[in-house]
This record gives C-alpha cells, sequence and structure tokens, in this order.
C-alpha cells in the first residue's frame, strides 16, 4: 500500500481557500469562532449513531500544512492571491477541540466535533473533518447494528475489495471499533493491531484439479485448523470430501452463496452424523444487518460481512454537517428551510435511569448547563487544546468498550432493526 501523503492539506475543497482569502481580505478572519459537527437527523431506518474516525481527524489536522508541494500548484492555478499563499505557508492549526469520545453513542443534533478558533483557522479544515468522520460514523453505526444482530457470534470485516484501498483500511478500523472481531485487511492489521482472518477463495479450489487435491494443498500448507470452502461445486460432497481430508478435527467450513440459513442446517446435521461436531461453520455472501438477524436461528458460529459494512450498510454517510455557531461570543444562526442551525457553542448531557437506561439527551448552551442528577453524565471531552491532541485519548480497545456499555444502555427498541424514531430523544436546553 502507498503510504498517504504527509500534508492533508489538499484533502479540501476549493471554497475553503476562497473564504480564507476573501476573510483575510476583509480583515474578518480573526474573529473568534465556534463550529459545531452535528447531524441534523439519522439516516433513514437508523436510530442512532456511532462516532468513529476522531482519532484519525485529529491525527490529520496536525498534518494540515501547505508546503511547496501543495502551494504550488496553487499559484499556477490562480485558486487565491499570494497574500493568501503566504498565510497559509505558515499555516499550523492553533485551536482548542472537544466533542464526543470514540465509541460514543450520538442522535440528531448532538455536537459530535467542536472546533474553537478563528476563524481562518477553523474554516479551512471543514472538508477534512467531514470527509473522515462521515465515512468512519456510518461505518461504525451500520457495524454495531451487524454485531448487535449477531449476537456473541464473532464477524469478520472483508470488504476490502468493494471500496477505495485507503478506506477499505479506515472501514475495518471502523468495523472493529463496533465490535468486529477481524478484518481481512493486512494494512489495517499492521496499522491497528487489528486482529487478520482469511484462508482460500474459489480461485484457489478451481486452480486444482479436484477439490480434494485443493483441500490437501491447503490443509498441508495452514493445518486442520484451517476452514474450507466447500461451496465450489457441490455443499455436500464437499463436506464428505472435507472431512475425509481432514478427518473430524477440521476447524472449519465457509458458505459462501445460496440460501446460507438453510445451508448451513444442513451442513451442520452433515458434519454432525460425520463426528465432526467441533467443526464451526462460517457463512458469508451480500449479508448484511438484516440478513444476520435473519440467521439468529441457524447454527452458524460466525459471519464474515463485506460490501454492507464498508458502504455503511445502505447509508454511506453519516449526514454530518460542519456549521459556524458563534463569532466573537455572539450566537449565529442558519435560517434555510430544512437546513438549520442553532447558535451559540453547545455540550450535551445524557440523562439515565437508576437502571443504566438512557432516557434523553439535553443539548444545552455550555453557559447554561442544566440541573444534573445522581446517574446522568455531560458527554463531550477535550480532544485538542491550543492545535495539539490531549494526552489521554482512549486507546481503540477502550472505544470499542464504551460502546459496548453505549448499546446496552439503549433502550430495547433502540436496538430494532426496523425504522423508528431515535433511541435517545434530543431536548434543547
Amino acid at each position: 500500500m502507498i503510504d498517504p501523503p504527509q500534508s492533508t492539506a489538499m484533502l479540501t475543497d476549493h471554497y475553503e481557500l476562497t473564504m480564507l482569502a476573501s476573510a483575510l481580505h476583509d480583515g474578518s478572519a480573526d474573529r473568534d469562532c465556534v463550529f459545531e459537527v452535528f447531524a441534523r437527523s439519522l439516516p433513514e431506518g437508523r436510530r442512532f449513531g456511532v462516532v468513529a474516525g476522531t482519532e484519525r481527524v485529529l491525527e490529520a489536522i496536525t498534518r494540515f500544512r501547505f508546503t511547496e508541494a501543495e502551494l504550488d500548484p496553487l499559484a499556477a492555478a490562480g485558486v487565491v492571491d499570494h497574500h493568501t499563499l503566504d498565510w497559509l505557508a505558515d499555516y499550523t492549526f492553533n485551536g482548542d477541540i472537544d466533542g464526543y469520545p470514540e465509541g460514543e453513542l450520538y442522535f440528531p443534533g448532538s455536537p459530535v466535533f467542536t472546533v474553537r478558533a478563528p476563524f481562518a483557522h477553523a474554516v479551512v479544515l471543514e472538508t477534512l473533518v467531514l470527509s473522515i468522520l462521515n465515512h468512519d460514523c456510518a461505518v461504525a453505526s451500520a457495524a454495531a447494528r451487524m454485531t448487535s444482530a449477531a449476537g456473541s457470534r464473532p464477524l469478520i470485516e472483508m470488504g476490502g475489495r468493494r471500496t477505495h484501498e485507503h478506506a477499505a483500511v479506515s472501514a475495518a478500523r471502523a468495523a472493529y471499533l463496533a465490535g468486529f472481531a477481524a478484518t481481512s485487511n493486512l494494512e489495517a492489521g499492521r496499522r491497528y493491531e487489528i486482529p487478520t482472518r482469511g484462508t482460500v477463495a474459489h480461485a484457489f479450489m478451481m486452480l486444482h484439479d479436484s477439490e480434494e487435491d485443493a483441500f490437501r494443498a491447503q490443509v498441508a500448507a495452514l493445518g486442520t485448523d484451517t476452514t474450507l470452502l466447500v461451496d465450489t461445486y457441490d455443499i455436500t460432497s464437499g463436506i464428505d470430501t472435507a472431512i475425509r481430508v481432514t478427518g473430524p478435527e477440521l476447524g472449519a467450513i465457509r458458505i459462501d452463496s445460496g440460501d446460507v440459513g438453510v445451508l448451513a442446517r444442513q451442513a451442520r446435521e452433515q458434519l454432525d452424523a460425520l463426528g465432526a461436531r467441533d467443526t464451526r461453520i462460517i457463512v458469508s455472501g451480500d449479508l448484511d444487518e438484516h440478513a444476520i438477524a435473519g440467521l439468529r436461528a441457524e447454527p452458524v458460529d460466525a459471519f464474515g460481512v463485506g460490501t454492507s459494512v464498508v458502504t455503511g450498510s445502505g447509508a454511506p454517510t453519516a449526514n454530518l454537517v460542519y456549521k459556524l455557531v458563534e463569532v466573537n461570543g455572539h450566537p449565529v444562526t442558519k435560517r434555510s428551510e430544512h437546513k438549520e442551525s442553532r447558535g451559540g457553542r453547545k455540550s450535551a448531557l445524557r440523562r439515565f435511569k437508576r437502571t443504566g437506561t438512557a432516557l434523553e439527551e439535553v443539548v444545552h448552551p455550555v453557559t447554561r448547563p442544566p440541573d444534573t442528577g445522581p446517574h446522568d453524565a455531560e458527554v463531550p471531552v477535550s480532544l485538542m487544546r491550543g492545535g495539539q491532541p490531549v494526552d489521554d485519548l482512549p486507546t481503540l480497545e477502550d472505544s470499542r468498550n464504551r460502546l459496548r456499555r453505549g448499546l446496552v444502555s439503549l433502550p430495547w427498541e433502540g436496538l430494532k432493526l426496523s425504522k423508528g424514531e431515535p433511541a435517545v430523544a434530543t431536548v434543547f436546553g
């Protein structure tokens, strides 16, 4: 994999720099501003969102620099004037950022990510911030629905061939954060220490003169604890051949096509009859959270999920926006129809029952916090101060645990896969 460029400054839109140039020209670039990232609504059919990508955003902001490699093409294309180019040459983000920690749940209006800085410093980050958060939150939100549907049975992310090569890595991270057990992507394994899994594809089976030859070659290389792909030709004969080659100690079989529920039932009966009672059944092939939920009663031990997780299971963006809400301490409000925003810098308090079930999310001005009960908790945390990430950011494992706790806190209706209201109501104080 080609390493990403050192600078992230060109991962932005043209109009971010023309806004900057205009603000520098009229003197408004230094006004203290607050920008908030939030979703006006969740993608259709979703009852909660999952925050993911925060660590990647903070790291990308620290690399948001304009060197000659970035400035020269901007100058050649005439994107901005020389005064703006000189300003960009010295740019280093100098502001503060608060937000929801990774693995936290969010709802409509939640202030997921809040940037406080002079206008010029904050506005140029819009595209970078949204491109990361919208992708990673969409993947994590879809993956969390899948892990919830799967219960205790593990899921393997295997969607790298269905998305951009760099997006595949971040998607694997977001899916792992949301509870997936492993990924097929080796770069994600290397970069984020995510367990990787994989055996063979149908091409390997068809390479050999017979299915038995393919199985014997795989077992000779990987041992009997491997997973044999039994559906290349005929599943029934494939299982017979697999157990004949390995004996009853075969680790697992994989079914990648057909009515996997029916086939898994038949395979379990056949494996048990052959004495392979401990051989696991792994299914894959166009699975999403609805298909996984439909397999709850079937003898499936693990799921391989590809396209649906890396594309956010039909919701490829989290609907997050980056909006100016305060200038020089004064709230500003956008009133465009269907695109309204609420002015002023905000925080959020989540209220819980004594039992730990979430009741509501109170989004309030930071200057007017609501009364808190013994089980309430403020959600945003410090993420960056003076342009530098804080020292105690959660690890990826911390974020996985946070999401597990968050999902348990939802009312049972909030975990339904059907359309409905957000799991936790947002109240604006």
